[in-house]
C-alpha cells in the first residue's frame, strides 16, 4: 500500500491530478508501482493499436488481416495522445508531489505511462503486433527505468514535474533504440 500523506489539514487536494498522476489509482496498488504504471502505458499502447486496426480494417482493401498480425501503424493520433500525455504528466505530477510534500513519490506514475508510450511509438512506423515485441518493449522499457543510465539519472534533477517526467522519456527513448535495433535484426 502506499504511505499515507501526510499534508496540513488547510491544503486544498488536487483530485483530478492525483487522479491523472496515479494513472487511475494504478499508481496505488500494491508493491512496485512503476511496473503498474508501465502495464498501464502498455495497455493503453495495445488500444489504440486496436482503435487503429479497426478504423484501417474498415477502409483496408486487405480484410484478411487480423489484428494479431497487421502491425501497429503509428499515427498521428498516438502520437497526439502520447504528447498529451506527457503534458498533462508534467502538470499533475507537479501539484501531486508539491501536495505530498514528496520531490518524486513513488505512487505518481504517469510517468511510465508516458515512457512506455514512448517506447511503443517513437522510431516506429510498423511494429509487428506480435506479443513478443510488445513484451520487450515492455521489459526494456522497465530495464532502463529501474537502470537510469546517462542522461536519466541527471534529469531526475528538474524541477517539479519536469524531474519526475524526463527521466521516463530518457528510459522511454533508449528502450525504444534497443527494441527497433532487436526488430531490425530480426532477434524477435
Amino acid at each position: 500500500m502506499s504511505p499515507e500523506l501526510k499534508i496540513p489539514a488547510k491544503r486544498p487536494k488536487p483530485h483530478i491530478s492525483i487522479l491523472l498522476a496515479t494513472w487511475f489509482g494504478l499508481g496505488n496498488l500494491p508493491r512496485a508501482p512503476g511496473t503498474w504504471g508501465s502495464l498501464g502505458g502498455a495497455a493503453l499502447a495495445i488500444f489504440l493499436a486496436w482503435l487503429n486496426f479497426r478504423h484501417h480494417a474498415t477502409t483496408a482493401s486487405h480484410p484478411e488481416n487480423n489484428f494479431a498480425t497487421a502491425g501497429l501503424h503509428v499515427s498521428y493520433t498516438e502520437i497526439a495522445v502520447a504528447l498529451l500525455i506527457s503534458i498533462i504528466g508534467v502538470i499533475a505530477a507537479t501539484r501531486a508531489a508539491r501536495y505530498a510534500q514528496i520531490e518524486d513519490p513513488q505512487w505518481v506514475v504517469i510517468d511510465e505511462v508516458s515512457g512506455q508510450l514512448i517506447t511503443y511509438y517513437l522510431f516506429f512506423w510498423v511494429l509487428p503486433l506480435n506479443w513478443k515485441s510488445w513484451l520487450l518493449g515492455f521489459i526494456l522499457f522497465r530495464i532502463f527505468d529501474i537502470w537510469k543510465p546517462f542522461p536519466a539519472r541527471q534529469l531526475e534533477r528538474l524541477p517539479g514535474g519536469w524531474g519526475i517526467m524526463a527521466d521516463d522519456w530518457m528510459a522511454g527513448i533508449y528502450a525504444a533504440i534497443v527494441l527497433r535495433v532487436a526488430l531490425h535484426f530480426r532477434v524477435l
